[in-house]
């Protein structure tokens, strides 16, 4: 047994344990522990697990992000903002824009003036617009983007209560089943065998309201900063929303997403929004 130190973090909800290999030289984190670490009942609890390697040469530093289940190789838009507020603390980078490579990939951001983070995102990829999926034994419209993450994006208003009655369809995002049908298209054939994040969003409002179920966490979060990119992008694609796209995640946080649409193409995508230390701990594994 060894005792490591560890940093909880939030991203507008959306939490993590960070580990950093200063602190920690001897650590490695295996499936089983991951597991264990975020398990909110029986360990220290949150959605991922973010390990901080400070000796990179591409880069100010290097991560790598586990999701809940021990999984990698997905990006993690909330839990890149907690990493640039941690970093930050720890002066690991000069000024107020730092570069760090994220599971292999290079990313970038910023620690603006009013104190939120932006983090820069690689282009969308893989954009899939109002097909339909069966779910909830009724045809639901849906559409597809991979913003660093592979995200379905569904208007509640397209959802029936009842698939009988054409008339009962969802109108207050409070009062959807996130859990239920997120789940269900989770894992659901047409994503197979990686599956797939849902999001549910109003578009009824000047800002989108939205929640989202994670794969790797498998359960709605209270943010998901991949899915909230992917909304903003389908609500600019299906609703006529304009960049910056405002969005009301579940803690009730507001999260800003920014691009230029260039011939159909998005560039320069970046998801802005608060992020905090929790707390400071160790932890015997």
């Amino acid at each position: 047994m060894e005792r490591f130190y560890f940093t909880k973090l939030s991203g507008s909800g959306n939490d993590f344990i960070l580990f950093d290999d200063k602190l920690n030289p001897t650590l490695s984190l295996t499936e089983e522990t991951i597991k264990k670490l975020t398990d909110r009942h029986n360990g220290i609890g949150c959605d991922g697990v973010l390990v901080v390697n400070r000796n990179s040469d591409e880069a100010d530093f290097a991560v790598t992000y586990y999701n809940a289940d021990g999984s990698t190789g997905s990006l993690c838009a909330n839990g890149s903002r907690c990493i640039i507020k941690y970093a930050k603390e720890e002066n690991l980078f000069e000024g107020n824009e730092v570069n760090f490579i994220l599971n292999g990939n290079n990313y970038s951001g910023e620690v603006l003036a009013n104190g939120l983070l932006r983090f820069i995102l690689n282009s969308p990829s893989r954009a899939k617009l109002n097909f339909k999926i069966k779910a909830n034994a009724q045809l639901i419209t849906a559409s597809y983007v991979d913003t660093g993450s592979p995200h379905v994006v569904i208007d509640i208003k397209d959802v029936l209560r009842d698939p009988k009655d054409l008339r009962s369809f969802y109108t207050d995002i409070n009062d959807f089943p996130v859990y239920e049908l997120g789940r269900e298209i989770r894992f659901h054939n047409d994503f197979k065998p990686e599956g797939v994040n849902v999001n549910f969003i109003d578009t009824t409002e000047e800002v989108v309201k939205i929640r989202s179920y994670e794969r790797g966490v498998e359960n709605e979060t209270l943010s998901c900063g991949t899915g909230s990119v992917a909304a903003a992008i389908i609500a600019v694609l299906n609703y006529d929303y304009k960049s910056p796209v405002k969005l009301l995640v579940r803690n009730e946080d507001l999260l800003e997403v920014d691009f230029k649409l260039e011939d159909g193409h998005f560039n320069d995508v970046s998801l802005t929004g608060p992020a905090i230390i929790v707390f400071n701990g160790e932890i015997t594994i």
